[in-house]
C-alpha cells in the first residue's frame, strides 16, 4: 500500500477507511468515516433515533474490524440480548461492502427514552464476531458477554480475552442537520477509530494483569496498571483519549486532520484509503435456495392468500415474489439443472 505523511490537514472523504501507523509509539490503526452508506442503511428502515445511533456504532465497529481481513471473506458482528434492541447484525464483505439491520421492541425503545445509550438498549446477552472465509473449516468466532456495556467496551473485552492485543476503540454517530440527506435535509454519519499496540518485542505488549479475586476484605487494591504497561502504549492511549465524538463524524474534520492533531509531535504515516459502500448480498437465487431448504410443510405454510410466496430481505427491504410452482419445479430438477 502507498504511504504518505499526515503533516498538514487535507480534505477527507466519506465512506472510507484510512489505515495509519505511529512508529515511534509502535501503534497501528484505522479510522473509518461512514456518510451516505450508513445514511442509506438507517433511513431505509426508519429506525428511532436511539436505535439508529446504536446500529451506526455497530456498523462503524464492524468496518473497523472487518477491513483488517487480508483475503476475500466476510466479517459479521451479531448481538443477541434481552434489551429493547434484542438483535443486531452487521456484515462486512471484504474489501468494501457493508450491510446492517436491527430488531427491536418499539414500545420498550420508547420507554427507554430519547437519551438511552447503547448499553441500556442492548441489555444482557452476548456479542459474536465471526470471520468466514467461505467454508466451515475456515470459520472463526469470538464471543463476548454483554453485561450492560456498549460496543466500545465489548470490543476492548474481545481483544483482551481473544486476541491478547492492547487495543483502543472509539465510536461516534450523529445526525447532521445541514446537508443533503435522503429525508428532511438531514443525514446520518458514523465514525470510528481503532488503535493497537504492536511492538516488535512481545514482552512489551503484555496486558495489565487482572485484579486477583481473593483479595482479603478491607485491603485496597493498588492501581499499578500503568507500571505494567509500556510507556509508549500509555502515551498513545492518553492521546486517543482526547478524541471527541464530533471529531469522528464532522465532515469538516478529515481523518488526516484528526491524526495530525493527535500524533504530529511523534510523526504519523497514513496509507492508501479504502472505500466502503452499502451493498446487500441478497438475490433471487439466494432466496430460492433458502426456500428450497424448507420442508414441504413449511413451504406450504408460507404461501400467502394470493397464492404466492413473499420474502422481504431484512437488510435492504427488497421484496421477492415467488411462484410456489416454480419453487417446487426447481426442487424436482435440482438447483444446478
Amino acid at each position: 500500500m502507498s504511504e504518505t505523511s499526515a503533516t498538514q490537514p487535507s480534505d477527507g472523504r466519506d465512506d472510507a477507511i484510512l489505515p495509519f501507523a505511529v512508529e515511534p509509539l509502535d501503534v497501528r490503526g484505522r479510522i473509518v468515516r461512514l456518510g451516505p452508506s450508513i445514511d442509506t442503511i438507517l433511513r431505509r428502515h426508519g429506525y428511532p433515533d436511539t436505535v439508529a445511533r446504536l446500529l451506526g456504532e455497530a456498523a462503524a465497529l464492524t468496518v473497523l474490524l472487518g477491513s483488517s481481513l487480508k483475503f476475500e471473506g466476510r466479517f459479521q458482528l451479531q448481538t443477541k440480548s434481552d434489551g429493547p434492541v434484542d438483535m443486531v447484525v452487521v456484515d462486512f464483505e471484504a474489501p468494501d461492502r457493508v450491510r446492517a439491520t436491527a430488531r427491536f421492541d418499539a414500545g420498550r425503545v420508547a420507554e427507554a427514552g430519547p437519551r438511552a445509550g447503547t448499553a441500556r438498549l442492548l441489555g444482557h446477552g452476548h456479542l459474536a464476531m465471526t470471520i468466514d472465509q467461505g467454508s466451515a473449516q475456515s470459520r472463526y468466532q469470538g464471543v463476548v458477554p454483554l453485561e450492560g456495556q456498549g460496543f466500545e467496551e465489548a470490543a476492548h473485552q474481545y481483544f483482551r480475552q481473544s486476541e491478547q492485543i492492547p487495543t483502543r476503540v472509539r465510536l461516534a454517530v450523529a445526525e447532521q442537520v445541514e446537508g443533503a440527506g435522503q429525508a428532511g435535509g438531514n443525514s446520518w454519519r458514523a465514525g470510528g477509530l481503532l488503535m493497537q499496540f504492536l511492538p516488535h518485542s512481545p514482552d512489551r505488549a503484555r496486558l495489565a494483569d487482572l485484579p486477583p479475586g481473593d483479595l482479603p476484605e478491607g485491603h485496597a487494591l493498588l492501581d499499578d496498571s500503568r507500571q505494567q504497561e509500556d510507556d509508549a502504549w500509555v502515551e498513545a492511549k492518553s492521546l486517543v483519549g482526547t478524541v471527541e465524538d464530533h471529531e469522528l463524524v464532522d465532515p469538516t474534520v478529515s481523518s488526516e486532520r484528526l491524526l495530525y492533531r493527535l500524533f504530529h509531535e511523534r510523526g504519523v504515516r497514513v496509507f492508501e484509503a479504502q472505500g466502503v459502500h452499502e451493498a446487500c448480498r441478497c438475490s433471487r437465487e439466494r432466496v430460492m435456495g433458502m426456500v428450497r431448504n424448507f420442508s414441504a410443510e413449511e413451504r406450504r405454510d408460507i404461501v400467502g392468500e394470493d397464492g404466492r410466496i413473499g420474502v422481504t430481505c431484512e437488510f435492504c427491504s427488497r421484496h421477492y415474489d415467488l411462484d410456489p410452482a416454480e419453487v417446487e419445479a426447481e426442487i424436482v430438477r435440482g438447483p444446478d439443472a
